[in-house]
């Protein structure tokens, strides 16, 4: 019956997918994409739909026996990109689209809802279909989500990632650590400007800022655990505007990655401690600004488990890959801080259709067949989740 079902949806799942690329919208702006997926859920019955926020959806389906409340969640939102594919369901809207695959996501976690309505004699507890606003754009929509409560009651939550990376039929589990905590940070110098050909009459910046950007690289290598991984990445430097002059400020931006949520904390405490004492050293003063953004996802073990059953048990051994943590970022994270959780990665490359590249990027697309894979793997990972431990 569950592969009939499956078999029934799928080729739904696809125009579903189809339609939400079509119409992309961008992160606390999926007012359509929102709606779409309101009606849509509507017409499965037996589902308790809701708006949690303004572009977000909550639908619930309680079966017939009490039991445990699993979360599934998948995120709508797309990114300000110009697509440059040529299929005929690219981007209607100019200057936007679904460049990381969350119109599959939406679609898959649409048709895992539609099965497992039809199974809901079959439901011990409860499911929650979680479709989450602004992953991209921080501070994300899956803390806004979790502030009014979605977690509520609710023992262990699943997510899944289509990733062109990923080879089509493979499934990618991670045990601990599978993606980094992302952070920004802003120095600003503030020095002396002056003529070029007099620099002793200045407190030169950019001599100053470039001394801040070489010694933060310490912070990796002299200031942490080095069994630690963490990522200092200088992206911006600003100063001048004429090739005479010394200018008065230097602006230095970037950003911050690391798994361990410890070490999150301390970063911005190891950046002010070497721009204060360089900028000191120097007679300039300086302004930091650090804005924390999303924790790092990390599966629990226990879920992660059950999931990695699943996976053999269904796709088989050979499709099951244990993939490396990523220096990606993802509010999936926020749902974690609250009830256990695991994100999938589903595989969805496929170098023979060139489908190859990544994401974020204007031709990024995925192999349509991965999106039976996601929703099956959703169907069957939250019914056994469901039946653990009985």
């Amino acid at each position: 019956m569950m592969n009939d079902l499956i078999e029934e949806v799928k080729e739904e799942v696809v125009s579903w997918r189809r339609y939400l690329h079509m119409y992309p919208e961008l992160s606390f702006q999926e007012v359509k994409t929102a709606q779409f997926v309101y009606e849509t859920l509507s017409t499965f019955g037996d589902l308790e739909v809701s708006r949690p926020t303004k572009t977000s959806i909550m639908a619930r389906l309680k079966g017939p026996q009490p039991g445990k409340v699993i979360a599934l969640r998948a995120d709508m939102d797309a990114l300000p990109i110009k697509e440059e594919n040529d299929f005929n369901f690219v981007s209607r809207n100019s200057g936007v689209m679904h460049a990381c695959g969350h119109d599959g996501h939406t679609a898959m976690l649409l048709g895992a809802a539609k099965i497992l309505t039809k199974l809901k004699g079959q439901i011990r507890g409860e499911v929650r279909f979680l479709f989450q606003h602004a992953e991209e754009q921080p501070p994300g929509g899956a803390q806004e989500m979790v502030n009014v409560g979605v977690l509520d009651g609710v023992e262990s939550v699943l997510g899944a990632h289509l990733v062109s990376t990923l080879p089509l039929g493979k499934i990618g589990l991670s045990y601990g650590p599978m993606m980094a905590g992302a952070d920004t940070f802003k120095v600003t110098v503030l020095g002396k400007g002056g003529h070029a050909s007099q620099p002793d009459q200045t407190i030169d910046p950019i001599v100053i800022g470039a001394q801040v950007v070489t010694n933060l690289q310490h912070i990796v290598s002299r200031y942490q655990d080095a069994q630690e991984t963490s990522v200092i990445s200088v992206t911006q430097f600003h100063a001048g505007s004429a090739i005479n002059v010394i200018p008065s400020t230097v602006t230095i931006g970037g950003s911050v990655r690391c798994f361990n949520p410890d070490l999150q904390k301390k970063i911005p405490n190891f950046i002010e401690r070497i721009v204060k004492g360089i900028t000191e050293a120097h007679g300039a003063t300086y302004q930091f600004n650090y804005q924390f953004g999303y924790a790092p996802v990390i599966n629990d073990e226990e879920v992660t488990r059950v999931i990695d059953e699943t996976v053999c048990e269904v796709f088989g051994k050979e499709s099951r890959e244990l993939v490396k943590p990523m220096m990606a970022s993802e509010d999936f994270s926020a749902f974690q801080k609250v009830v256990p959780g695991s994100y999938v990665s589903i595989g969805a490359g496929n170098e023979g259709k060139g489908i190859i590249y990544p994401h974020h990027h204007p031709k990024f697309t995925i192999d349509e067949q991965a999106l039976e894979d996601g929703t099956k793997l959703l169907v069957h990972g939250t019914l056994k989740l469901l039946n653990q431990n009985d």
